[in-house]
């Protein structure tokens, strides 16, 4: 069993819901990735999602695309990336997920990749551009390394692909709250619940809602209908505001910690 599996167990048992964050591996550098995944643990964060920076990340909207703009203008690589896991693994036992392309990933080798990344300790990967119909080869390979294989549903996705996707994966199901990019949006979808529901209709594996989580009262809402909520651009935002300040750690963790502290609020 996985940490991503084992931790929606506890979760479960515990009748608590998950904080997924997400950050771009190295922006501003791999240091304060590392730094801020650590903090983000103290502070209650439940997994933590590290963005392989890529060129043409089509998924995601400006402010994560600039900010993979920017890791790769610092030399960032996988296998960079890889060994910052590996040095994070060493005081942190939190899920880690990795959120990247196809391209990175088939440049780099489909076994090579899902070897280094389970030894390095990696729990799971989304490829966001890798549909289930085109994925067995790499299914079986992260299934031979212990990785969860995590796709996305879309408000756009049929019932019948919903089975067909679901077949597919394990760790948990990553529901779209709406169509289009990645970003922060000032008000959730109500396309969300009727997704769920229909995720929930065809599969037992917990269900994360991201895309356009912007803050607190947003994770409180959506984690009512949810197991777990993931905020990304709104973190890596602050992350590029703060960038050249010393205390950047810590401003970036004062806005998670109030994250954690309203979903934790929410469920008592």
């Amino acid at each position: 069993m996985s940490r991503i599996e084992t931790k929606f167990l506890e979760l479960k048992k515990q009748g608590r819901k998950g904080l997924i964050t997400y950050i771009t591996a190295g922006d501003p550098s791999l240091k304060v990735t590392e730094e801020l995944v650590r903090s983000f643990e103290n502070e209650g964060v439940d997994f933590v999602e590290l963005g392989i920076p890529f060129s043409d990340p089509l998924a995601d909207g400006v402010i994560n695309q600039l900010a993979a703009m920017r890791a790769l203008k610092a030399g960032i690589t996988v296998k960079k990336i890889l060994s910052a896991v590996e040095r994070i693994r060493r005081k942190s036992d939190i899920p880690i997920i990795l959120f990247t392309y196809l391209n990175p990933v088939l440049k780099y080798g489909f076994e090579k990749f899902g070897k280094e990344a389970y030894q390095k300790g990696v729990d799971g990967i989304l490829i966001l551009d890798l549909p289930p119909e085109e994925a067995d080869d790499y299914k079986r390979i992260m299934d031979k390394n212990k990785i969860n294989t995590i796709f996305l549903v879309a408000p756009t996705t049929t019932d019948e692909r919903i089975k067909k996707i679901t077949s597919q994966a394990n760790g948990f199901i990553y529901c779209v709250s709406r169509t289009g990019v990645t970003g922060t949006r000032n008000d959730i979808s109500t396309e969300v619940p009727a997704l769920v529901r229909r995720i929930k209709n065809v599969s037992a594996l917990p269900v994360a809602v991201g895309f356009g989580i912007s803050n607190a009262q947003q994770v409180a809402a959506l984690s009512k209908v949810s197991d777990a909520v993931v905020v990304g651009s709104a973190i890596v935002k602050r992350i590029e505001e703060n960038a050249s300040h010393p205390q950047l750690v810590r401003y970036v963790t004062k806005f998670v910690r109030e994250l954690v502290q309203t979903l934790h609020k929410n469920e008592s």
